[in-house]
């Protein structure tokens, strides 16, 4: 059994746990922010990550996934039944605990082509469970000749892009407009669900430096032009024709479907329109830059 024990510092869970969107929606990893007014400095956890086996810890996750997502009752997109399935027939099911509770967890399935498709992950939040759950979630898949992750994110949410393409080291492989249709949870209602498939090839050296807590950080020539400004709350559509474009996200898109739901419409098609247009002609997606650019270059 592939276990994983981390040392971290940071909050309890009930503290740390509380809507703010999805570091990732398709591979939900979710790590909200903290709740303020905390003093992290002197607080320190340890957190045992390993694979479930059992029912009672399949309805923990389920548990655990409804008070980060607030879903609907029939809008969950998985079950402790299906879970319990997915782990007997050989899939990805784990969770993190922090002595006896579960503070994080994380399901995948296998995919084509030596890969496992990284579903749901959500965790507590600020303490680096989220990229812990990662490093044994790549684990495993080395473990058993899987040379490759794959997940969905929202392109929208900053720190989901910084996440994955900064922190893990994944590259965006292709946009997928309103992949889920309609979301029933309360932090993706009133969007359409546009999603990135990111893949994390598990041997690259730019995931082996980010294993090492080496984050990725792309060169932006002098010459980059902006595709895709942020003017406050409001997308500024700019130039694409420089070989290499910048495409800036909100800075909260989750804030911003509460109070502006026309300017996260707004956000939502013109993200669509320039990045998704760009990756659609075969332009490649480098990083993310500043936390609130994407870095992509046309093939030429």
């Amino acid at each position: 059994m592939t276990e994983r024990r981390a040392i971290l510092s940071g909050s309890t869970f009930e503290e740390q746990i509380r809507y703010a969107g999805a570091v990732v929606d398709g591979d939900r990893v979710h790590v909200p922010g903290a709740a303020t007014g905390l003093d992290h400095s002197t607080m320190t956890i340890s957190v045992l990550i390993r694979e479930l086996r059992a029912n009672e810890e399949f309805e923990q996750v389920d548990e655990l996934f409804e008070r980060i997502w607030g879903f609907e009752p029939d809008g969950r997109p998985i079950s402790a039944g299906l879970m319990r399935a997915l782990s007997h027939a050989g899939n990805y099911v784990s969770g993190a605990f922090d002595g006896d509770r579960m503070v994080g967890a994380s399901v995948g399935f296998f995919g084509q082509d030596s890969t496992l498709h990284s579903n749901t992950t959500g965790a507590a939040a600020g303490r680096g469970i989220g990229f812990e759950l990662k490093l044994h979630q790549r684990l495993w898949a080395l473990d058993r000749g899987i040379s490759r992750i794959t997940w969905t994110y929202d392109p929208l949410v900053r720190r989901n892009a910084h996440f994955n393409l900064a922190k893990l080291g994944a590259r965006p492989a292709e946009y997928l407009p309103n992949f889920y249709g309609v979301m029933a949870d309360a932090i993706n209602q009133g969007d359409e669900s546009d999603r990135i498939l990111a893949v994390w090839p598990l041997t690259d050296p730019r995931v082996e430096a980010a294993v090492r807590r080496v984050p990725y950080l792309p060169a932006v020539p002098e010459d980059a032009v902006v595709g895709l400004g942020d003017d406050g709350d409001r997308p500024v559509e700019g130039r694409t024709d420089g070989r290499v474009v910048l495409v800036a996200v909100p800075e909260d898109i989750e804030r911003l479907r509460g109070v502006d739901a026309g300017a996260a419409k707004a956000w939502r098609h013109a993200v669509r329109d320039v990045l998704g247009g760009l990756m659609e002609e075969g332009a490649t997606v480098t990083g993310f830059h500043r936390r609130t650019y994407y870095v992509v270059e046309r093939n030429t």
